[in-house]
C-alpha cells in the first residue's frame, strides 16, 4: 500500500532528471544492493512506489530516480536502487554524479570547502565512486569512477525496419548496443529523435535475448539495457569528440551524455586504439550538455580486456517535493502518455 506522502529531492545531471528518495516509505529488504534490486522487481509495493514517482501526473515517461538503501558494508557511504518508468536498472552514471553532489550538499558526507572528497556508492552492478570537487564551498565537478567496462562483441548484424545495421555491444555497468546514427542516414539531433527512439527500441529488443545480452558473471545483470546512437564530431588534439543519445529501457531517452553509456563507449574507443597517450572523450548529448571521459586503468577481468572508466560532469538541485497520495484517486499510481 502506498503511503500518504512521499518526500523527494530532485537534481538534474546534464539535463537528465534524478529524483532521490532518501527514506523510502516502503520496506526494501535484502542483504546487498544487488539482492535488494532483485527483490524489488518482484515486490508489488516497491513497484507501486516506483510507478507513482515516475508516472504522470507526478512524473513523466523519461523520469529517473533512486531509492537510497544501506550499502553492502562499511566500505561505502550509501547504497541505491535506480529506477525508471519500466523498472530497476543495474547502473546509472548520471544518478551517481547527482548522488555525489547531494551527499556533499546535504552534509551526508563531509567535504572541504575547496578540495575533493570521495562518495562511495554501492549500486546493483558493483561499487562505484563519485569524486566531488569543490571550490569556495561550491561543487564544480564530479568524477564518476565506474566498474570495469569492456567490449562484448563487434560487428553484430541487426535487422531494422530501415534495413540492416552493424553494432558493437559493450558493457559499462549495463549492456548497450552502440552504432553511428549515420548508418541509417540519421544524426543525433532533436529533429531525428522520433526515429532514433523507434529504431533504438528495435535494436535493443532484437539483441535483448541473444548471447550478447548475457552477463558473464551475474545473471541478474543479463539483458541489453539500451541503444547508443553517436555522431563523430571530429577529433582534436588529445580529444575524441562525439555526440550521443542513449535510448534505454523501453524507449526512454537520456538527456545527459549517459554515464554508464559513456563508460561503454570508452571501452569501445579504447579497444579501437583511439584513447592512447592520455586522450579523452568529449561526449556531448542531444541537448548540448557534455561529459568528459577517460580511461584510468586497463585490466583483465575473467579473461576479458577491460578498462576502468572515469566520467566527469556535475549535477544541480532542481527542487524538493512532498507528493501526496489520495487513496480515492482513481489514477494512482499514474499513467504514461506518449
Amino acid at each position: 500500500m502506498l503511503p500518504a506522502t512521499i518526500a523527494t529531492t530532485d537534481y538534474h545531471t546534464g539535463g537528465e532528471p534524478f529524483r532521490i528518495v532518501v527514506d523510502p516509505p516502503v520496506p526494501i529488504p535484502g542483504t546487498t544492493v544487488a539482492d535488494r534490486r532483485a527483490r524489488a522487481i518482484g515486490d508489488p509495493d516497491v513497484q507501486a512506489l516506483r510507478a507513482v514517482l515516475c508516472s504522470e501526473p507526478r512524473g513523466h515517461a523519461d523520469m529517473y530516480g533512486g531509492f537510497l538503501v544501506p550499502p553492502d558494508d562499511d566500505g561505502a557511504d550509501l547504497g541505491v536502487l535506480f529506477w525508471h518508468k519500466d523498472g530497476f536498472s543495474t547502473a546509472c552514471g548520471h544518478g551517481t554524479i547527482a548522488l555525489g553532489v547531494w551527499a556533499v550538499e546535504s552534509g551526508r558526507v563531509a567535504a572541504p570547502g575547496t578540495g575533493s572528497v570521495d562518495v562511495v556508492v554501492d549500486v546493483p552492478s558493483g561499487r562505484v565512486t563519485a569524486r566531488v570537487h569543490r571550490e569556495d564551498g561550491r561543487v564544480v565537478a564530479v568524477d564518476f569512477v565506474n566498474v570495469p567496462s569492456w567490449v562484448v562483441a563487434t560487428g553484430v548484424p541487426v535487422t531494422t525496419t530501415r534495413g540492416e545495421v552493424t553494432v558493437t555491444v559493450a558493457y559499462g555497468g549495463a549492456t548497450y548496443a552502440t552504432l553511428p546514427a549515420a548508418q541509417l542516414r540519421l544524426s543525433v539531433t532533436p529533429e531525428h529523435l522520433g526515429d532514433l527512439i523507434a529504431l533504438g527500441r528495435e535494436v535493443k529488443w532484437a539483441l535483448d535475448g541473444s548471447e550478447h545480452a548475457r552477463h558473464p558473471d551475474d545473471p541478474r545483470q543479463d539483458g541489453v539495457y539500451g541503444t547508443i546512437w553517436f555522431d563523430e564530431l571530429g577529433d582534436a588534439d588529445g580529444e575524441v569528440r562525439q555526440r550521443n543519445v542513449a535510448v534505454f529501457a523501453d524507449g526512454e531517452v537520456d538527456r545527459s551524455p549517459c554515464g554508464s553509456g559513456t563508460s561503454a563507449r570508452l571501452a569501445v574507443l579504447d579497444a579501437e586504439g583511439r584513447l592512447r597517450a592520455g586522450t579523452v572523450l568529449r561526449h556531448g548529448s542531444i541537448v548540448g550538455s557534455t561529459f568528459t571521459g577517460a580511461v584510468l586503468d586497463r585490466l583483465d577481468v575473467g579473461g576479458r580486456a577491460a578498462v576502468v572508466p572515469r566520467v566527469t560532469g556535475t549535477a544541480h538541485r532542481t527542487g524538493e517535493h512532498l507528493f501526496s497520495i489520495d487513496p480515492h484517486d482513481p489514477l494512482v499510481p499514474g499513467f504514461v502518455l506518449r
